[in-house]
């Protein structure tokens, strides 16, 4: 079974060019070739400064397949909005901006709950953002310039206000992502997510043994949910990414974790690199990263199937490491984070704007410079990690061991 996919234009030999972006001094356009290939073309006194990023996007239009193809859009990866649409708008803005040395938070990934599990004592959700708040953080982040936010860590849609949520978020701003272990999914569950505009259900599946992935999320039956909740999503009409991480222990099943994305007929297989929390921990090794991009261009380059995505590609060779550059990350509590894995906290959103966070973060050093490699990757950061206090609370004030 492979994602349903449909021409963008249903009128062969047509040529269209779509205005998808203008500003003084640039413009850009869309270009339609035959009613198929896809291409991004700038004009204008700025075009310089957004040319390196529409050239790795039209690579990607021409070398690789969507994750879905519709009759008014493309969609290249659950990661991205649609082509075209506001979002994307906002995308190439962004992107500018970037390319003129103003760093956008692009993403914002948001805890909503640690639930993950519906035997969760009401008592820890003491200290949980409130629904306000999380309103609030959404809107101070779309005013920053953010395109992607995605509701993330432990099960989102065990939290009773998840579909209002999903359903503020400003979908001429920002496409919305939310990710779920399964653990309470029903086919109602799937209609509300549906029709409150989410942009793509992300399931993780961390082995195709029942017995391993269950151990993985210390629950017996979390296989048999994850792959259930997959199925009903699927029939309700979402976008569909079956997420998984790549680490030394499960590398070589890999091809088996794509093999079944494919039967089950999701639109994407993401593969993104475990994270270690200290310097003892395994990682990936380049060998392994090597085999990553030789599966990516393999699958991405094969019509059939669905597509793949690794952040391997995405952050090491297209746009570089995401943390505190493209992307910040918000705790259940409101610690605000570069990403979700550093164990490093630059403010809580219940006492400092988000806007004020952002500036924090990005007043560092570190995260002023391109880096390939994520910061819990990198050798120079985990220095600053090795500096933590010995049984400190985490995330930790990163103030308090680098100096600016």
């Amino acid at each position: 079974m492979t994602p349903e996919k449909k021409n963008v234009s249903d009128s062969p030999g047509r040529d269209r060019n779509i205005e998808l972006f203008s500003m003084p001094g640039l413009s850009v356009d869309l270009q339609q070739h035959d009613g198929k290939a896809l291409k991004l073309a700038a004009k204008g006194t700025l075009k310089a400064a957004c040319s390196p990023i529409l050239k790795k996007i039209n690579s990607r239009l021409q070398e690789e397949k969507p994750a879905l193809v519709q009759e008014d859009r493309v969609i290249p990866s659950a990661w991205l909005p649609p082509i075209p649409g506001p979002a994307f708008k906002r995308l190439i803005f962004a992107e500018v901006q970037i390319a003129l040395g103003k760093y956008v938070p692009e993403t914002l990934s948001i805890e909503l709950t640690r639930q993950n599990s519906l035997r969760y004592p009401p008592e820890t959700a003491a200290d949980e953002l409130d629904t306000g708040t999380i309103k609030r953080i959404i809107d101070e982040a779309l005013e920053l310039g953010t395109l992607i936010i995605t509701f993330t860590e432990n099960d989102p849609l065990l939290r009773e206000d998840v579909f209002e949520l999903i359903e503020f978020v400003d979908k001429k701003r920002a496409i919305i992502n939310c990710s779920t272990w399964g653990t309470d999914f029903s086919k109602e569950t799937a209609l509300k997510l549906k029709e409150a505009g989410l942009h793509s259900l992300m399931v993780g599946v961390y082995s195709t043994d029942p017995e391993k992935h269950d151990a993985l999320r210390n629950s017996a039956g979390a296989y048999e949910r994850a792959i259930s909740t997959i199925k009903l999503a699927l029939e309700a009409g979402l976008l569909v990414v079956m997420t998984t991480h790549a680490s030394p222990s499960n590398m070589r099943e890999l091809p088996a974790l794509y093999a079944l994305a494919s039967e089950l007929g999701v639109h994407e297989f993401s593969v993104w690199e475990s994270m270690p929390k200290n310097r003892d921990e395994p990682v990936i090794s380049d060998r392994d990263r090597k085999a990553i991009l030789e599966m990516y261009r393999r699958i991405n380059s094969d019509p059939e199937g669905p597509r793949m995505f690794a952040n391997t590609y995405f952050e090491g060779q297209m746009l570089g490491a995401m943390a505190g550059r493209r992307w910040m990350h918000v705790t259940a509590d409101g610690d605000v984070k570069p990403s979700p894995y550093p164990p490093f906290r630059f403010g809580n959103v219940k006492e400092v704007p988000l806007k004020e966070i952002w500036q924090r973060i990005r007043s560092y050093p570190y995260f002023q410079r391109q880096k390939s490699l994520s910061p819990m990757h990198d050798p120079e950061f985990m220095k600053f990690v090795d500096k933590i206090p010995e049984e400190a609370k985490l995330p930790y004030p990163f103030e308090e061991i680098c100096e600016k």
